[in-house]
């Protein structure tokens, strides 16, 4: 291996060791905002059915309570790393809703005026949760852990890096 594939192996490989701490970032400050949406939208509940109804949303008064609910434990299970996975799914399903319903203009403008598309609420919580659905909650996080007490490699639920490529630069 010359000077610089040895270079780049070691690249990679501290860019690797930054996929946990970055979901662990990611997970805890995102898992909160969404807590904080879930609890405020709780505690405005007629406020959210008044304008879930002026949107058009059918049963506003259930969806409402429903996507409280799910803001407000997906963001805690998102934020510890419970089942971050599967939460992230719902959750992101929710901010496509979001933009679909309340941002029709934002989601409209993606190709057009990209900046009017990320500028809108729904983005980085749907980045965020998207960011998780696909690499996982990493190494920092409950999955990791329950993984771990079951014997079993928190690789294939987190972004922790295959050890059998531990020390190639093919494909990370």
């Amino acid at each position: 291996m010359n000077a610089l594939q040895k270079l780049y192996a070691f690249f990679v490989r501290a860019a690797n060791s930054l996929q946990s701490p970055f979901l662990l970032a990611v997970r805890l400050y995102w898992g909160w905002q969404f807590f904080q949406t879930g609890l405020g939208k709780f505690h405005r509940l007629p406020h959210v059915i008044e304008f879930f109804t002026s949107l058009g949303i059918p049963m506003p008064a259930f969806n409402a309570y429903f996507v409280s609910g799910l803001e407000l434990v997906g963001g805690i299970l998102l934020a510890v790393g419970l089942g971050a996975r599967i939460i992230a799914l719902p959750l992101a399903f929710d901010m496509v809703i979001a933009y679909v319903t309340a941002d029709r203009e934002a989601l409209g403008s993606i190709f057009s005026d990209p900046g009017k598309f990320y500028s809108a609420d729904p983005f980085t919580f749907l980045l965020a949760s998207l960011i998780i659905l696909i690499f996982g909650s990493g190494f920092f996080s409950l999955d990791a852990l329950i993984a771990r007490s079951w014997g079993k490699s928190p690789s294939s639920d987190s972004a922790t890096p295959n050890p059998a490529a531990k020390n190639s630069v093919v494909g990370y």
